[in-house]
């Protein structure tokens, strides 16, 4: 039990990290564009990452690595620069927040793993959470934004699965390594392709880069990829919805945005549907 817990404490560090990205972004890089930063974040922090563990894949697992970096960062971190521009930010992090229910049914298809009532209906409570975080009134949906964040969100649920399922014969810093180098490097093309030349970097656009890509990518995917061999994946998915909840928590706190009763209400149920999936994955 107290293994299972520090597993879930250390596992839930990154999508609580993973909130603080928009802050980050809109304080320190102004005037990055998106998939140049999604660039710069996975490819830098990979190759060093890749200097520390002194191991490159084999056989098999160049696919693999190609496959699940791809997922994670090349095709999501893609999909969702387009669905934030799509949408308003706050539908934008409710379609997202599909994922955790995305995953129960992929882990039951591809893992064989019993389908629990509980667990859709702790999926669905979180989603709803979020909703009341992000959403306003209003918020204009966009079929293009709606679809590119569903198959984002899809991306990411799919490699969880897979990594689940393959089992990576190495640490997570090493597929970390792997996966944010090949990723980064699949990023690269669509950066020069499809976003203007970068802005000469200042000292506080290198402490925003440093931030999403050596704690924001390295050190968190790592924590990530071990919760995801240790703990079921409906249990890890779940903690996704720290993410919105930390953002929203940020703005109030360093940037002066109002915490309404909607969304105080929604924190508790962000944090009731987290406590109720780890009951029903337990």
């Amino acid at each position: 039990m107290k293994a299972r817990a520090s597993d879930l404490l250390a596992t839930a560090v990154a999508p609580i990290v993973w909130g603080s990205t928009y802050i980050v972004t809109t304080e320190f890089l102004p005037g990055f564009s998106p998939l140049t930063v999604a660039a710069m974040r996975a490819l830098p922090a990979g190759l060093l990452l890749l200097l520390l563990v002194r191991r490159l894949p084999k056989g098999i697992w160049w696919l693999r690595s190609l496959v699940l970096g791809a997922l994670n960062f090349s095709i999501f971190w893609s999909l969702l620069f387009v669905a934030a521009y799509r949408l308003p930010g706050g539908v934008a992090g409710t379609v997202l927040s599909a994922q955790p229910l995305i995953v129960v049914f992929l882990a039951s298809f591809l893992l064989g793993v019993p389908l629990r009532p509980l667990a859709i209906v702790a999926a669905l409570a979180g989603m709803g959470g979020v909703g009341l975080l992000v959403l306003t009134p209003g918020a204009a949906l966009d079929a293009v934004g709606v679809g590119a964040g569903l198959a984002g969100a899809a991306a990411m649920a799919l490699a969880t699965i897979l990594t689940r399922k393959w089992r990576p014969p190495v640490s997570p810093l090493t597929s970390t390594a792997w996966q944010l180098t090949l990723g980064g490097l699949l990023l690269v093309p669509a950066a020069l392709l499809f976003d203007p030349a970068p802005p000469v970097p200042s000292a506080a656009n290198l402490i925003g880069l440093a931030w999403l890509g050596l704690i924001g990518a390295a050190l968190t995917y790592a924590l990530w990829f071990k919760g995801i061999a240790r703990l079921d994946s409906a249990t890890v998915s779940s903690l996704l919805f720290l993410s919105p909840l930390t953002a929203v928590l940020l703005g109030w706190v360093f940037l002066d945005q109002a915490l309404n009763a909607p969304q105080a209400i929604g924190i508790a149920v962000v944090i009731g549907s987290i406590w109720l999936s780890q009951r029903a994955n337990g």
